[in-house]
C-alpha cells in the first residue's frame, strides 16, 4: 500500500524549521515541504512581487528556500504535485483553495500582533484575516487542530474566537527547551542584548529612534548588541543604531537564541524570542505587558513538542 503524504507549509525560517522538526518524527509517511504560497489575486501580487514584505517572498521566502535546500528536503512547491491525506501549516491567515478540503493541523508560530484597530475592523467586517496580520491567526476554524504553545494562549485564542474543542495544548518547537541554548558558541557575555523588529518593513509604526535611546537608558553605560531582524533593511537599521549608539555591536545574522541566553538583560518590541528571555529567567523589557507574556509563556516540555505535534498527526490520521 502507498503512504499516505503530508504536506509542510513553511512560512518564515521559524515555521519551517518547526515543521522540519514535526517531520522527523514521521517517518512512516511521505513528507513534503513547500514555501508559504497564495491564489488568487493574493497570488498574483506575490508573483509580481507586492508581498516581499511578507513570507509570500522577499527575505522571508529566500531564507525557507535556502533552508529547504540545505536539508535536501523533498520539495512540492504550492501542494501541487500530489493528493495529501494531511497538511500542516503554520498560518491560516490564507487558507489556499488546494487545502480547504484536507485535514490540516495549525502549529501556532509564537506571538501574535496586538489586537489593534484593524484587527477589529477585519471581525466587524469581516475582511480578510491577513489585513490584521498575525493577530488574527487561529480565527480561520478551518483545520482540525490547533497546536499552542500553552494554556494561556489557548484562552486567548478562544476568547478571539477560535473553537476550544479544536485547540491543544502541545508546546511548540523553537520555544519548548530554552535551557539547551546555555551551551553555545557565542563569545560575547553580560550585555544588554536589543533584538528589533520588522515593524515598519510590514507597514506598522515604529519610533526607532526613541526606541534606541531608551534601550541605552535601560543599557546605562553597559555593553549594548543589537541583533536585527531577518526581514529588517539592514542598511537603513545600522545607519540609525550608529548615528545614537556608535559603540554598540550589530548582528544582521546569527544564533538569536544563543544571543539571549548569554545576555543580562533582553529589549524587544514584537518578537517572539522575548519568550526565550522569559524562560531563562533574564530581565526582560517588551511593548507587551509583562504579566501578560508570562501567563502566555510557552511550556517548557524537554524538548518534546515536535514529538507531541507528530503524534497528534498520526491520531488525525489514523
Amino acid at each position: 500500500m502507498a503512504r499516505r503524504k503530508i504536506l509542510f507549509i513553511g512560512g518564515s525560517l521559524n515555521q519551517t524549521t518547526m515543521m522540519h522538526q514535526i517531520a522527523q518524527h514521521l517517518s512512516d509517511y511521505e513528507c513534503f515541504f513547500t514555501p508559504f504560497y497564495a491564489d488568487g489575486l493574493v497570488g498574483y501580487a506575490a508573483k509580481r512581487g507586492w508581498a516581499n514584505f511578507s513570507i509570500l517572498g522577499g527575505p522571508m521566502k529566500q531564507s525557507t528556500e535556502a533552508y529547504l535546500e540545505q536539508y535536501r528536503l523533498p520539495i512540492d512547491r504550492g501542494g501541487a504535485s500530489h493528493s495529501y491525506d494531511l497538511v500542516l501549516t503554520g498560518s491560516d491567515l490564507l487558507i489556499q483553495k488546494n487545502i480547504k478540503n484536507k485535514k490540516i493541523i495549525l502549529v501556532q508560530e509564537g506571538m501574535t500582533d496586538p489586537e489593534n484597530l484593524m484587527y477589529h475592523l477585519v471581525k466587524w467586517f469581516k475582511l480578510p484575516r491577513f489585513f490584521a496580520s498575525t493577530s488574527t491567526n487561529g480565527l480561520s476554524n478551518a483545520y482540525h487542530r490547533f497546536c499552542v504553545a500553552s494554556e494561556g494562549y489557548k484562552e486567548l485564542f478562544t476568547r478571539k474566537g477560535a473553537d476550544p474543542s479544536k485547540i491543544v495544548v502541545t508546546g511548540i518547537p523553537n520555544f519548548d527547551n530554552a535551557i539547551q541554548y546555555l551551551d553555545n558558541p557565542f563569545p560575547y557575555r553580560h550585555y544588554v542584548l536589543v533584538a528589533t523588529s520588522d515593524a515598519r518593513e510590514t507597514f506598522k509604526w515604529d519610533n526607532r529612534k526613541r526606541w534606541i535611546k531608551q534601550a541605552l537608558k535601560i543599557a546605562n553605560g553597559r555593553q549594548v548588541i543589537f541583533k536585527l531582524h531577518p526581514n529588517e533593511k539592514v542598511k537603513r537599521a545600522t545607519q540609525e543604531i550608529l548615528s545614537l549608539a556608535p559603540e554598540a555591536l550589530i548582528f544582521p545574522d546569527g544564533n538569536t537564541n544563543h544571543m539571549i541566553a548569554n545576555c543580562d538583560v533582553l529589549i524587544t518590541q514584537y518578537s517572539s524570542v522575548v519568550y526565550i528571555g522569559l524562560a531563562l529567567g533574564k530581565e526582560v523589557h517588551s511593548y507587551f505587558d509583562l504579566k501578560m507574556l508570562k501567563r502566555l509563556l510557552p511550556i517548557q516540555n524537554g524538548g518534546t513538542s515536535a514529538k507531541r505535534i507528530a503524534d497528534l498527526c498520526k491520531e488525525v490520521l489514523d
